[in-house]
């Protein structure tokens, strides 16, 4: 049972953490140029959006950014080879960043990099997540954090935004145990 709830990042502290990334995508990358942002759907395409607007702000040209919907590769799900989205040629050779709101396991971006793979050959791809919050079940890194926030596997970070939930904001819901809880 979900409970208490602690707000980690407000709307201010989302656009500084954008900002933060948008900066650090620059520098690593000289620039803009030959970026293409891959959002992870339903969260990762806003995020990705909102760098894209920053890179442009700064870099003077916004680079691309693809909705990537990562369902037909999750290694939870049974695959249909028929339901494969089609090839994206934008792809080749970019530099790729993905782009998600939680980072918790890494199983969403292994499969986030298979269906990038599927769709072409990207020249690096890198990945940019709004909350790093530990518990890793493979060896995936993100190049550029907004915030690391360790947690524990009972607590659930929710990330709200605007497009989707009318306001934006990182919470930790905390599980609240009752006496039936406790064995």
């Amino acid at each position: 049972m979900a409970g208490q709830k602690a707000v980690i990042l407000d709307a201010d502290g989302v656009r500084r953490a954008l900002t933060r990334i948008a900066f650090e995508i620059i520098e690593k990358n000289k620039g803009a140029d030959h970026l293409l942002l891959a959002g992870i759907k339903t969260r990762g395409v806003y995020l990705a959006q909102r760098i894209a607007a920053k890179l442009g702000e700064v870099e003077g040209m916004a680079p691309p950014v693809l909705a990537l919907d990562v369902t037909p590769w999750r290694d939870d799900k049974p695959r249909s080879s028929g339901s494969l989205p089609p090839l994206d040629p934008r792809i080749a050779d970019a530099t790729v960043i993905l782009v998600d709101d939680v980072l918790y396991t890494g199983r969403t971006v292994r499969a986030a990099i298979e269906a990038l793979a599927h769709s072409g050959r990207a020249g690096r791809i890198q990945l940019a997540v709004l909350v790093d919050r530990g518990h890793r079940e493979l060896p995936i890194r993100p190049d550029y954090t907004g915030k690391n926030l360790p947690t524990s596997r009972e607590e659930r970070v929710s990330v709200r935004l605007t497009e989707v939930d009318g306001e934006d904001n990182v919470v930790i819901l905390k599980h609240e145990y009752t006496k039936n809880d406790c064995r």
